[in-house]
């Protein structure tokens, strides 16, 4: 279920922070019932910063929509159609259109296309790093799906944070250490020049990765 709420922050708890959420004009007590669990419900929170979508932001996204379009012979339009409408039923996001969109739609739009090219490889006219909006979300779909952040080849696994000496990387938990996934070239590169300067240079790092 999606709806459009109105919330005030209540008080900060040890164990959160608790909100006030208002539904305007709707009664959703009969729906509400069915996802209850003694009066809680599990959601997901999008903050509505009110900005509309950015020029760049459209420009990323349009741009990747045609290189789908490249890969899979379809015009823009008819891709922007059905991507738009997977994007909807997967977020729960309401109608929306690029042109007036809010910044935080366009950048969760951009992150939903970037990584159907990362699931069904498919080739981008630039660096995947370029091209997104969200960094994090870049980082952590890169490591899903086993591509490398800065060039998109396939790739594997580098430890950010270094595990050690003498460890047994086959039955260590890394659960707790930064990650990202690099090709064979860049994973060499980043252990030759160092994360701070593999940083610097290519504007990634690593992250804690929960599947």
């Amino acid at each position: 279920m999606y709806k459009v709420i109105k919330a005030r922050v209540s008080r900060v708890t040890k164990e959160g922070t608790l909100f006030h959420a208002l539904v305007p004009n709707e009664s959703l007590t009969d729906e509400l019932r069915l996802y209850s669990d003694n009066g809680l419900f599990n959601g997901e929170l999008r903050i509505d910063d009110g900005r509309t979508i950015r020029a760049k932001q459209r420009k990323k996204a349009w741009a990747t929509i045609g290189d789908i379009s490249l890969w899979n012979g379809d015009d823009r339009e008819t891709n922007h159609w059905w991507l738009k409408i997977m994007y909807m039923t997967a977020s729960g996001e309401s109608k929306f259109s690029l042109s007036n969109c809010t910044v935080t739609t366009a950048r969760h739009y951009i992150s939903f296309l970037l990584d159907f090219c990362l699931e069904w490889n498919v080739p981008l006219s630039e660096p995947i790093i370029n091209r997104t909006d969200d960094i994090d979300a870049m980082i952590y779909a890169t490591i899903k799906h086993k591509r490398c952040i800065v060039c998109g080849a396939e790739g594997e696994i580098h430890h950010w944070d270094a595990i050690g000496m003498g460890r047994n990387r086959n039955t260590y938990d890394d659960s707790g250490h930064r990650k990202l996934c690099l090709c064979r070239f860049h994973h060499n590169e980043a252990h030759n020049i160092g994360v701070k300067a593999f940083e610097e240079k290519h504007h990634v790092y690593g992250i804690i990765y929960k599947e």
